[in-house]
């Protein structure tokens, strides 16, 4: 047994002693005791707690993985998200202005990915547990909105119909204007009579549409997605802001940086259209993302929809090829890259003479890594807006206004 004191959070959210020793549950300051395995603490008991600790709301919360800082204040968790962008700018050399950060409120996730097995007495439907492939229930899940929630029963009986014993299935689902769309994986292989076998459960279990291995079931509702005055049918599975309200904070920031730039913008990695339709309202738009069922249903969306600019798409790998600055003769540039960031396009960008760039990112290490080729070149950080959209969770996520100096 070994006592410690937490001196910091990691980029996951664990508490840090030194060593280091990783601490799960912790808070700064907390005094701890356990055993000590290797590099991390287990049998972990706080000795003197901290005055940013709070009773988790979830019951769910020892047990399952999909909430790591329910046991912190509100208070410190938007503190340490602040944090963890400003010493990431800060390694890079950086800083700029934070702006107050956004945070969704409970109950408020509109897609989930869960995890279903099947059972001798029906299924098991849940969230990993912590650093475990061991399925937790989750039937008081203070994260999920509660239309989502009707998708564990439905997760539930597709695992009865449609999961093998060994392995279970992946399914993610999203709230819909049309219901709940459900895109499963890891079941078992479609053949005719059970895909007809899914068709009819799909019906029974009143679904917008399912869709298994990639393909589509059953649609009885087109699963809709509003993005401004477009409405958008996203291809199974395809990428979506996590909640209603992060969507919005992160479309705000951006028409806050794009402000009044001329009239024609290009947005990069645009995959359904989230912020390429709602400014297609002002600005003539031209989309570019690399997968391709991504751009038909924005294409879709913008023709059906009234009172738009021209936009136009483009499937471009834009990590193998990126838009050269010759390419960049834009009054503006969007750039919402995956969790590694954009470096290969933004040393592209950093050599143009786009006037604004705004940047929403989910990783604040790349982000600022990328910031940092930005600023070499010339432009100037304006601000950044911290966007906590995954509550109780060591994600974050910031859009943030680049202006050419």
């Amino acid at each position: 047994m070994v006592e410690l004191k937490i001196e910091r959070l990691g980029h996951h959210g664990d508490g840090i002693a030194e060593g280091p020793v990783y601490v799960p549950l912790t808070l700064p300051g907390e005094l701890v005791s356990g055993d000590l395995e290797g590099d991390r603490l287990t049998g972990v008991r706080i000795e003197r707690p901290s005055d940013q600790r709070v009773k988790p709301p979830c019951r769910h919360f020892k047990s399952c993985g999909g909430c790591q800082l329910q046991h912190a204040s509100d208070a410190f968790v938007s503190d340490w998200k602040l944090g963890v962008v400003v010493q990431a700018l800060a390694a890079q050399g950086l800083e700029a202005e934070m702006r107050p950060i956004a945070t969704s409120p409970p109950a408020a996730r509109r897609r989930a990915v869960l995890s279903a097995r099947r059972t001798k007495k029906g299924a098991l439907v849940g969230f990993h547990q912590r650093a475990s492939d061991v399925i937790c229930e989750i039937p008081d899940c203070r994260l999920l909105h509660p239309d989502l929630m009707a998708a564990i029963p439905v997760a539930e009986a597709l695992a009865v119909t449609g999961a093998s014993r060994k392995g279970a299935l992946s399914v993610n689902a999203t709230l819909t204007s049309g219901g709940l769309d459900i895109a499963v994986t890891g079941g078992k292989p479609l053949d005719g009579p059970f895909l007809s076998q899914l068709a009819q459960e799909a019906e029974k279990l009143g679904l917008a549409r399912l869709s298994w291995e990639g393909e589509v079931v059953a649609t009885r509702q087109p699963p809709v997605q509003r993005f401004g005055r477009a409405n958008v049918v996203p291809p199974p599975g395809a990428f979506l802001q996590a909640t209603q309200q992060g969507e919005a904070s992160l479309l705000a920031a951006v028409v806050e940086a794009v402000g009044e730039a001329g009239k024609q913008g290009v947005d990069l990695f645009a995959g359904c259209g989230t912020f390429t339709l709602p400014l297609a309202e002002t600005f003539e738009m031209h989309a570019i993302e690399y997968d391709a069922p991504m751009l038909e249903a924005l294409d879709k969306g913008w023709r059906a929809a009234e009172g738009l600019k021209k936009v136009t798409t483009e499937a471009r790998d834009l990590f193998r090829n990126p838009l050269i600055p010759q390419d960049l003769k834009y009054d503006f540039v969007v750039i919402d890259p995956p969790r590694a960031g954009a470096e290969a396009q933004v040393r592209e960008l950093a050599g143009s003479s786009v006037p604004v760039i705004a940047y929403v990112s989910c990783n604040p290490v790349t982000f600022a890594r990328d910031a940092a080729i930005l600023v070499a070149a010339g432009y100037q950080l304006d601000w950044v807006q911290v966007v906590d959209q995954f509550r109780w969770s060591s994600h974050i996520e910031l859009a943030a206004r680049f202006s050419a100096i």
